[in-house]
């Protein structure tokens, strides 16, 4: 999610290098990048939910319909897509502090993409049928196991403590793996915090590989109340 610095000029001929020290001073924090993105993000699900709100939620159709072809495509549109405000509102908070988390561990991209095929899948192969589920939360359940895991792979001190305090914050809502409710599809919440591992391992094996020998670094290094998923016929992230 940062950008890189330009690549420095020739020596000699009294060149400013493009990454120059002027740069750096006015180039923005990653916690205040990451708050804005996050933020941005947060924006774009309320924007679409206006819509779909004013359209009679006809953008709910777009959703993971389950073990149709057709709705494979509902994979990529689902995470956008909220079963009305309050569903919306409910994943709000969670999605917002833990995304900023992810972000703060510069592996946000990686990650999301990792949570959201496996979640998505997951819904896709293993929801009842005839059912099309839409909600963010299955990717948020990713980026909570991401961070409560990530520092046992790396073996990281200071990220054990971050997942310890995550856990302690939000760690009742791992419930929502659990089928209790009809309406709330517990297919997406499982699959996606099996992704959240997924991502957190796969993640740890390259961090190791570029830093062997290096000291381990703190948070961000070199670094739900769960809702549902909205209904053709009733489930929801």
């Amino acid at each position: 999610m940062t950008g890189s610095l330009g690549p420095y000029g020739g020596a000699g001929g009294g060149l400013t290098p493009s990454g120059s020290a002027e740069a750096k001073r006015t180039s923005w924090p990653l916690w205040l990048r990451s708050a804005v993105v996050i933020v941005a993000l947060t924006a774009l699900l309320y924007v679409v939910e206006a819509i779909d709100a004013v359209s009679d939620h006809d953008l709910d159709s777009a959703g993971i319909e389950s073990r149709e072809t057709d709705g494979l495509s509902g994979i990529v549109f689902s995470p956008f897509l909220h079963d009305g405000w309050e569903h919306l509102l409910a994943n709000t908070i969670p999605g917002m502090v833990l995304g900023f988390l992810v972000l703060m561990a510069k592996r946000f991209i990686v990650t999301t993409l990792i949570v959201w095929v496996v979640s998505g899948l997951g819904v896709w192969l293993f929801s009842p049928s005839y059912v099309v589920t839409v909600g963010a939360s299955g990717i948020i359940f990713g980026w909570l196991t991401y961070i409560l895991v990530r520092g046992l792979f790396n073996r990281d001190i200071w990220q054990i403590l971050l997942g310890v305090v995550v856990f302690v914050v939000y760690g009742g809502v791992l419930w929502g793996v659990v089928p209790t409710d009809g309406r709330v599809s517990w297919q997406g919440h499982l699959f996606g915090a099996i992704g959240g591992v997924l991502a957190a391992w796969y993640l740890s094996g390259k961090d190791r590989k570029r830093g062997d020998g290096a000291a381990p670094t703190p948070y961000g290094g070199n670094g739900m109340g769960a809702s549902g998923f909205g209904n053709k016929g009733g489930a929801a992230l």
